[in-house]
């Protein structure tokens, strides 16, 4: 045995398990005075948020929950969804966000999947939860206790489906002396599902000590000051909202809540509450390019955007610019805790022209600095594939910034670690400066007459168009080359293109084999978090095949 291990053992002095939580507890003791939310009319500080925390706490506690149970959650981006996102975990109990626009009957599964003992439900979606509810016990007989939250700022119908009302249940507890958290920092902190395109959804298992240090890769990621006032345009049920959560807790921020995710909400709320950060999809980004002028009046402060997604077009990174938005574009998956990787500006980047900066920005980067692995490698031979900006091979990540795998799926649990990486299913290319470049993901790719084409190659050039708001491209199967691309396309307000317009668009900027050869004014099919759900395309792509 060393010295160095001869009495020098852990001790509650010297050893801490890592958790989010502790932000809370140090926010309310440092900076107790300072806004911490802001909802509406509503109000509340750093004291006040520990204290609703912690009687959300003891109420969970009164409720049997306690270590490895999980509280599911049906909220918008509201206090109480902040809340949650301290309680649970305190508990050392497992947060379940489920998606507010997703059908009965998947919720009912998920629920029944991760075992939920409490449901915490808005009055807003009060008809599917019903519903949920009914199928989840008449299909697995189980019925977790519902606690109803009657939001301030909705005044929609919506009954109460449980005999908790939030506020109330509050009110009759005495609030926990501490906000503990895990004894174990490998302890599962929330399980998130994925889309479940093809089959079942799997639940992603996440530990406080990943969404702990994910929290402060947030801020060292984005320089992030003290007292930031975050504006939640990202879904919080996306991925814990990317750890954003606990990072505002970390610096003693302000959230500012929305439960709409409208131009105009955002924009209003950037200039009343003075708003410097925020988080979102392309696809809401291009939502503040394309607002009136007028709607942008007022907002004098630098506004910071974080956008994360496979490739978000350049037009909309070029756009943000151009209304002075300083964006800064991450890449992760919800088995990485959301964000993991990002594209840091250097400094030399400023001198390159606006195209070339807009080139640059648009890459996948490199990982955040507490990830302990990210690269590019041949998923068959687990070699890394040299920076050259040609080779391709898939993005692999491994680090503290990893889940801890599938819920009740050890299958695909082995299959995701395979080789001592986790497997994202991203195509990508090194450059030689060792930012990452995604390609494509491996079932986006189009094989054309053998070649090769990216299909976010191809969106790149539609978005370049003045005229398209959004797009997104696909194989449509045929019969002389395999496949060929089709692109669907929606237009923005008041624009007129034909698509033969956008064909010889297309054809001065790509070589003439990745051109598409049919364009659909169609809507395209999002997710509530702004992904386009490419497999819905395709099913349309195939169809169309079939009838022709």
């Amino acid at each position: 045995m060393s010295i160095y291990e001869q009495h020098l053992g852990r001790n509650a002095a010297n050893f801490v398990a890592l958790s989010p939580v502790s932000f809370v507890e140090r926010s309310a003791e440092v900076f107790g005075d300072l806004p911490a939310v802001v909802h509406g009319a509503r109000r509340l500080n750093w004291r006040q948020v520990r204290e609703r925390t912690a009687r959300l706490a003891a109420a969970l506690k009164s409720l049997g929950v306690g270590r490895g149970g999980t509280v599911s959650v049906m909220l918008p981006n509201t206090p109480e969804m902040v809340e949650a996102h301290y309680a649970v975990p305190a508990l050392n109990a497992v947060l379940n966000t489920l998606n507010t626009r997703l059908d009965a009957p998947l919720l009912a599964w998920q629920m029944n999947h991760c075992e939920a003992a409490v449901l915490i439900t808005d009055r807003e979606f009060a008809p599917v939860m019903r519903e949920a509810l009914a199928a989840l016990e008449r299909e697995h007989g189980r019925r977790p206790v519902v606690i109803d939250v009657c939001d301030s700022e909705y005044t929609g119908p919506g009954d109460r489906l449980g005999a908790h009302e939030y506020e109330a249940l509050l009110a009759a507890h005495a609030p926990l002396p501490r906000l503990d958290g895990p004894a174990d920092e490998w302890d599962a902190i929330a399980v998130s599902y994925t889309s479940g395109t093809t089959g079942d959804p799997k639940g992603v298992v996440t530990h406080h000590r990943g969404a702990y240090l994910n929290a402060v890769c947030n801020a060292a990621t984005w320089t992030m000051p003290h007292f930031p006032k975050y504006l939640w345009t990202l879904p919080m049920f996306h991925c814990n909202g990317w750890c954003f959560p606990w990072t505002v807790a970390m610096l003693g921020g302000t959230h500012v809540c929305l439960r709409r995710v409208e131009a105009e909400a955002i924009l209003a709320a950037m200039r009343t509450h003075g708003v410097d950060h925020y988080c979102a999809a392309p696809i809401v980004h291009n939502l503040i390019v394309n607002a009136p002028p007028a709607m942008r009046e007022g907002i004098t402060q630098k506004v910071r955007g974080m956008v994360a997604g496979a490739a978000p077009p350049a037009a909309m990174i070029e756009g943000m610019a151009g209304i002075g938005f300083d964006i800064t574009h991450v890449y992760g998956l919800t088995e990485v805790y959301g964000p993991a990787s990002v594209a840091v500006k250097r400094e030399s980047w400023a001198d390159e022209t606006l195209s070339e900066q807009t080139r640059l920005n648009g890459r996948q980067g490199v990982r955040y600095v507490l990830q302990e692995g990210m690269t590019v490698l041949d998923p068959e031979a687990m070699a890394e594939t040299p920076a050259d900006g040609q080779t391709m091979g898939e993005i692999m990540f491994r680090g503290n910034i990893v889940m801890k795998g599938y819920l009740k799926n050890p299958a695909a649990t082995d299959k995701a670690f395979a080789g001592g990486w986790f497997h994202t299913g991203d195509l990508a290319v090194m450059e030689s400066d060792r930012y990452v470049k995604i390609k494509d993901r491996s079932k986006d790719i189009i094989i054309s007459g053998g070649e090769n084409i990216s299909s976010i190659e191809v969106e790149d050039a539609l978005y370049r168009h003045p005229a398209v708001l959004a797009c997104a491209v696909v194989a449509k199967p045929d019969a002389k080359w395999g496949e060929t691309p089709l692109a669907f396309v929606e237009l923005k307000a008041g624009a007129e293109v034909s698509a033969a317009d956008l064909v010889a668009h297309c054809r001065g900027l790509l070589a003439g084999y990745k051109v598409p050869r049919e364009v659909r004014f169609e809507p395209i099919p999002k997710t509530s978090t702004g992904k386009i759900q490419k497999f819905q395309l395709r099913e349309r792509a195939k169809s169309a095949s079939a009838i022709e």
